[in-house]
């Protein structure tokens, strides 16, 4: 029997688990209401894995590196995805598609390189980001509108420029810091100590 404290834990499984079938749907290079309904899930249980986690709790840091990492899943499998089924629109956004890559990539690195671990801020820009993504990608599978497209890569600039800041100055690894400003108050607190 499922206990209540298990439901954030599995449904991060659950975008786990959903990622790779968005891929296997898109790989006849076409995809349906299926595919757009599974990504809507993977969404709604990111939104509400650390609604009830923090509901119950239970919102370790292992539980939110866990969520960074089911999200990771998610966003290549849906980018493969959109490259075997609108590979137009992957070439029409080529130049900022690699510039986001690059930042989100430079992010990483950094943050590797300072910690030994990815990033897991959870920051109100990823959300606002999220949510622009599962406009476009709502838009783009749904109806083969691409505009939104340009929105969602604007925004994954705004947000990895953020997290690349924060990471600079934060003088330790965190989970769920909301923002740069944020992360300024924690280092100057632990100055302050």
């Amino acid at each position: 029997m499922i206990r209540l404290v298990q439901i954030p834990s599995l449904l991060v499984g659950l975008r786990f688990a959903i990622a790779p079938f968005l891929l296997l749907d898109a790989l006849d290079h076409q995809t349906g209401t299926v595919f757009v309904m599974g990504y809507v899930i993977a969404v709604l249980s990111d939104i509400f894995d650390g609604v009830i986690a923090r509901r119950l709790g239970v919102s370790t840091a292992q539980l939110r590196v866990a969520d960074s990492w089911a999200d990771i899943c998610l966003y290549v499998c849906v980018a493969l995805s959109t490259w075997l089924v609108f590979p137009q629109t992957i070439l029409d956004f080529k130049l900022p598609l690699l510039v986001a890559i690059a930042a989100q990539l430079t992010l990483f690195v950094i943050s590797l390189i300072k910690f030994q671990k990815l990033p897991s801020f959870h920051t109100y820009t990823a959300k606002l980001w999220g949510l622009t993504l599962l406009v476009a990608t709502v838009g783009l599978f749904g109806f083969s509108d691409n505009k939104m497209v340009w929105l969602a890569i604007a925004l994954c600039l705004v947000n990895s420029l953020e997290e690349i800041v924060m990471t600079l100055v934060l003088p330790e690894w965190r989970c769920d810091v909301l923002s740069l400003f944020a992360a300024i108050n924690i280092r100057q607190a632990l100055r302050a100590e």
